[in-house]
């Protein structure tokens, strides 16, 4: 069930980043940032690119606290959720934006198991980066991930 939602996830952000690039030329130079308008477990999601030469050179995908903590830092949430889920934010989210950034936006992100919500608020977080990057657009996009 998992590997048919990570296939049609991966389909669907396809389709609408294939259909984001229509007639709009590609990605501007810039920093670019998608970030989830609610907290999620005590967590904000965000996604930040910088674009050089129309290509994606970085990705930073993490989460924040109310206190500007990133999740990734947090040892304590590291160990909980690795030994109850097989994976955590260090791993995932250093993984999520590899592919991300190996795809220039137009490959499909693979989910890892034991982080598939956040699997899912990434692909809606790329969506909305890249669209802010076609347009040249550097205003944070804020953006409903609830799933």
């Amino acid at each position: 069930m998992k590997r048919i939602f990570a296939m049609l996830s991966a389909l669907l952000l396809t389709a609408s980043l294939l259909a984001a690039c229509g007639g709009r030329g590609g990605l501007q130079d810039g920093y670019y940032t998608a970030q989830a308008s609610e907290f999620s477990h005590g967590w904000k999601e965000y996604i930040t690119i910088l674009v050089k030469g129309g290509s994606i050179v970085s990705v930073e995908y993490n989460a924040e606290n109310a206190s500007g903590f990133i999740k990734s830092w947090d040892n304590a949430y590291m160990q909980n959720m690795l030994h109850s889920n097989g994976t955590y934010p260090n791993e995932y989210t250093r993984y999520y934006a590899s592919q991300l950034l190996e795809g220039q936006g137009e490959g499909s992100i693979d989910a890892i198991a034991g982080a598939s919500s956040s699997h899912a608020s990434f692909q809606i977080l790329a969506r909305a980066v890249l669209e802010q990057a076609y347009h040249g657009d550097s205003s944070i996009a804020i953006v409903d991930t609830a799933h």
